[in-house]
């Protein structure tokens, strides 16, 4: 990408609210650098709608001063002409109904990123990990092991940066030497909550920081919510470990449901109001998530499957109903004669005689002097 090219993509990063179905529709017909002088003249042409949405900015070109901000951080502007754009998980955008509820359903024109890892390949392998900010010990200690049950497994883990879920799970996952991408509601060199910007340093060196904002922007409820589409776009699903019943999880997985993509939960205590959202979720269409494997299966290849849950296997498992009842007829101490056992068995003497032998093969009983005793475990 030419400077000319890269700066005029910056300026309509910040000329209208992202996104702005009308602005990238100008940027698809004419490009970006005709359709940054278009807005920047306020060209009579322009649509009436995107005029209005640019008229508080389109004086203010920061392309410049937000370019050297990126380049100091290391960053990359990404944009719907680069290779690194993941244009077929935003593609999920499209099947979502554009309303008053979701009037931000469309995929982002331009994303500011800093941090080693790939958007695309990102997108290929990633589960989203949300939750409340006032999280518990459980929650927090859930969020954690599934994320290193991810990485395990070589998927990535996506969240938004907050306190509580979103950042028990991007410490876990760097923990074990992971990928975990944050989206970020605000410009990338904003460290928003403060107390993150040391894992927000850590994750931009060997993951990736993502944002729909140019740097400075501060943010605001709408752009958290506008956020919350782009982390369930980038995970293939979306799990939400905590949540009340109104909460961003909660909407993350409302976005997650209506692009398509799989949902599940984590269930907790009933006396806790931060897994009220979770059963709400579960009472509904979203899976019960209890281990790492089962968000695997809900991203992974065709018959990659979570592997059957391990049962305690007993000796006793595959008596027969009469080898059972015979077992079970003898005292835990001291022993039993044939006719004994049959009497408590509520068994014929002759139909003891076998399950005796069987019993006796197996090594669970034992015969003294005549009698019959269970053998010592």
């Amino acid at each position: 990408m030419d400077a000319v090219t890269r700066r005029a993509w910056a300026y309509l990063s910040r000329v209208a609210e992202p996104p702005n179905p009308e602005l990238a529709q100008l940027v698809c017909k004419v490009g970006a650098v005709e359709a940054a002088d278009l807005v920047r003249r306020r060209d009579r042409n322009l649509d009436d709608r995107l005029k209005r949405s640019t008229q508080a900015r389109h004086e203010l070109d920061c392309a410049e001063s937000d370019l050297d901000i990126l380049d100091r951080m290391a960053g990359r502007l990404v944009t719907v002409d680069d290779d690194e754009y993941p244009g077929l998980a935003f593609t999920a955008l499209r099947h979502v109904t554009v309303d008053d509820k979701r009037p931000q359903a469309h995929a982002p024109l331009v994303l500011w990123t800093v941090g080693p890892a790939s958007m695309i390949d990102v997108a290929e392998r990633s589960a989203a990990l949300v939750g409340t900010r006032a999280a518990s010990a459980y929650g927090e200690y859930v969020a954690g092991d599934l994320a290193v049950g991810l990485v395990e497994r070589d998927v990535a883990v996506v969240s938004g940066g907050a306190y509580g879920i979103d950042g028990a799970a991007h410490r876990a996952t760097l923990a074990a030497d992971g990928v975990t991408v944050a989206v970020l509601a605000c410009g990338i060199d904003v460290p928003y909550p403060s107390g993150h910007s040391a894992l927000f340093h850590r994750i931009s060196r060997s993951g990736l920081l993502v944002s729909e904002y140019p740097p400075g922007m501060r943010p605001t409820r709408r752009q958290f919510l506008s956020r919350n589409r782009l982390v369930a776009a980038l995970g293939r699903a979306t799990v939400v470990v905590e949540a009340g019943v109104r909460s961003g999880a909660a909407n993350t997985a409302a976005w997650a449901d209506a692009m398509g993509r799989m949902v599940g939960a984590v269930p907790g205590p009933i006396t806790s109001a931060s897994s009220v959202g979770c059963h709400t979720l579960i009472d509904g269409d979203a899976k019960v998530i209890t281990r790492a494997a089962d968000i695997v299966e809900l991203i992974g290849r065709m018959g990659e499957l979570a592997p059957d849950l391990e049962r305690p296997v007993s000796e006793l498992d595959a008596l027969t109903g009469a080898e059972l009842a015979v077992y079970e007829a003898l005292p835990r101490r001291g022993s039993r004669t044939v006719d004994e056992i049959a009497v408590t068995a509520g068994l014929p003497v002759t139909d003891v005689l076998g399950p005796l032998t069987m019993l006796d093969v197996r090594g669970l009983v034992t015969q003294v002097d005549g009698c019959w005793k269970l053998a010592k475990r």
